[in-house]
């Protein structure tokens, strides 16, 4: 069927409730830093440690999953049997280059402050140069995210990079160059390194006014590159992949403005066989994360699509899903937004004011109600992301220079009252 005749069909009977990147590198073991040090197998860790992130999800999940009822679908059902660890030992680790601790170090400028691109739970990340990894030509810009030395849980977070971008491709995912692994009196020195985004993130230039704003034909043609990428974990791979942290911040921008999903960390193998869904601990961005799986620790491809429609909204109003320093009225986005539905006569309120009016109302109202359809509460009548590619791709596809063409209906969805965001 097609996937507008999908939409109508499934919105129709849905409830839309919202809440809410001097040495060639080598191949083999990274070089110390200066003093006694063990260097990580890391084969070896992959087979172990990672592994653990992935099947019994250690402190991070319980691992438990549910049996699919006979009246259920789920296209996780249909997916492979095998791991992401398994890919990965087969042939991720084979083509990541092994980076020596000195040489990012000195690419960093012993990670100066100067060289600093920004900050995280898992630790910092610093704009680098190093030579390519056959030694010829000039040294290549690269983001080098150092992680910081405490805890079980970053570096658990750092292992998770590694297996699964080891294994994932895709042109609207951030590529892994390499990985620097040792262990030293100082500590263990877990660093990733990443092809450069010179354009930073789709946050910055929604939300930070240094940067000039994004026009509408930009952000459609953005959002659809992020969408791809999502498409592609979730249906692209032997493995179905649960992105879990799909936000604004995490989808980063190339010197062409082409979108690219970074942090895998938090990223979780979707279920297999006959289960429904993977039973996690709650973790990821407040505003962002649905409520099937705040509520309940359940996590589909579908818990996803939810994140998707969020930022969806987030691409409409330039407004971040959660803002204290907005009214108080105003602080949920998706509370506000939901006075001034899709057709509703006042639906241009919500609109972005950077956007000087610059944007198709009609393609505007059509974005909207593809962002309620994965906003509904019943996680199973969300559209799958391949099917909101397919929406995304008519609406760039019908854009004219000034972003003024109309675009075909895309979903007819219900839209409710939303509930108010859940809190953690």
């Amino acid at each position: 069927m097609s996937c507008l005749g999908w939409f109508k069909r499934r919105s129709r009977g849905g409830e839309s409730a919202r809440s809410g990147g001097g040495s060639s590198g080598k191949r083999g073991a990274s070089a110390p830093p200066s003093g006694p040090t063990t260097t990580t197998n890391l084969t070896t860790t992959m087979t172990t440690t990672v592994s653990g992130v992935s099947t019994s999800r250690s402190d991070d999940s319980s691992g438990a999953v549910r049996p699919v009822s006979k009246s259920a679908g789920s296209a996780a059902s249909s997916q492979s049997q095998r791991s992401i660890s398994s890919l990965y030992e087969e042939r991720g680790h084979g083509q990541l280059r092994v980076f020596d601790y000195e040489e990012l170090q000195a690419a960093t400028a012993e990670f100066s402050r100067a060289q600093k691109l920004g900050e995280g739970g898992f630790g910092s990340v610093y704009k680098g140069f190093v030579r390519a990894a056959d030694g010829k030509g000039d040294r290549i810009p690269v983001a080098v995210k150092k992680l910081n030395q405490r805890g079980l849980q970053g570096h658990k977070q750092w292992l998770a990079e590694v297996q699964f971008l080891g294994v994932l491709e895709h042109p609207n995912l951030v590529k892994l160059l390499g990985y620097c692994a040792v262990d030293s009196e100082r500590g263990a020195q877990r660093l990733l390194v990443y092809e450069f985004m010179p354009n930073k993130s789709l946050e910055d230039h929604l939300f930070r006014r240094a940067n000039p704003p994004l026009s509408w034909n930009k952000r459609l043609q953005v959002i659809l590159g992020a969408a791809e990428g999502l498409a592609y974990l979730h249906e692209g791979v032997e493995v179905q992949v649960i992105y879990r942290d799909f936000k604004t911040s995490n989808i980063l921008l190339d010197k062409d403005f082409r979108a690219k999903l970074s942090d895998f960390g938090l990223a979780r193998e979707g279920p297999t066989g006959a289960n429904t869904h993977v039973s996690t601990a709650v973790v990821g961005t407040h505003g962002y994360a649905a409520p099937e799986y705040i509520d309940s620790g359940h996590l589909t491809a579908k818990s996803d699509v939810w994140s998707f429609g969020v930022v969806l909204y987030e691409i409409l109003t330039g407004r971040r899903s959660l803002d204290r320093n907005k009214p108080v009225a105003e602080q949920k986005m998706l509370e506000w937004v939901a006075q001034f539905p899709p057709d509703s006569r006042n639906f241009r309120m919500i609109m972005d004011a950077r956007l000087r009016g610059e944007y198709s109302v009609k393609t505007a109202r059509e974005i909207a109600k593809l962002a309620d359809s994965c906003l509904l509460r019943n996680a199973k009548e969300r559209p799958t992301m391949g099917e909101v590619v397919e929406v995304l791709r008519r609406a760039v596809q019908a854009a004219e220079p000034d972003g003024r063409a109309p675009v075909a209906s895309a979903v007819k969805g219900k839209r409710a009252n939303a509930a108010p965001p859940s809190r953690r």
